[in-house]
């Protein structure tokens, strides 16, 4: 049964994300990139060389992991100990934990970016981007992004009209004239 309105496939379903659509794909390359150079060093070398770059990549990782982590929660019980907000103690493991993780993945390129994060320069010069970019992202936000958010959050009519009104709290008995315990006057028509 047709309605005589026209509606097309593309107009119902919501646009993908940028994100979305090119992670898989990124993650693909990046899976037949890292095989494929696994495959070209053990070609040069043997296979038992490729093993032992994978479990020496996996117990660095680990170990930095592990490192990482108890680094955490001492500065966090330092912080904790001497009054201040939790989230003051936390800096700096960040980009150390990712290192870690990205060496425990196995693969050479995984290996090669996990152990540039794991150069305290490189995770200065990460921080301070990461904080610009924060920032900025915060600016913007309290320039209008989040007010504009609370604004369109009212309560509109079907008919688009606001709806006008006020909310009564009722705590104790007798606070407000429609108080259930109360009688009602008679409606009178």
């Amino acid at each position: 049964m047709t309605t005589g309105v026209s509606t097309s496939p593309s107009s119902a379903r919501p646009r993908r994300s940028r994100l979305r659509t090119w992670l898989p794909l990124g993650l693909a390359v990046w899976v037949v990139l890292e095989i494929w150079l696994l495959t070209m060093v053990a070609g040069a070398t043997n296979g038992l060389t490729v093993f032992l770059l994978l479990v020496a990549g996996f117990v660095l990782g680990s170990v930095i992991v592990k490192r990482a982590g108890r680094r955490a929660f001492r500065k966090l019980n330092e912080t904790l100990q001497r009054g201040g907000s939790p989230s003051e103690g936390s800096s700096g493991n960040g980009f150390l934990m990712l290192g870690g993780l990205l060496l425990m993945i196995p693969g050479l390129i995984s290996d090669a970016v996990g152990l540039v994060l794991v150069l305290p320069p490189v995770q200065k010069a990460l921080g301070k981007r990461a904080e610009r970019s924060l920032d900025r992202r915060l600016r913007a936000t309290a320039d209008g992004g989040l007010g504009d958010a609370f604004q369109q959050a009212r309560i509109h009519h079907p008919d688009g009209k606001i709806v006008q009104g006020e909310v009564i709290r009722r705590d104790e008995p007798g606070d407000s004239p429609s108080d259930p315990t109360e009688p009602r006057p008679p409606l009178t028509g």
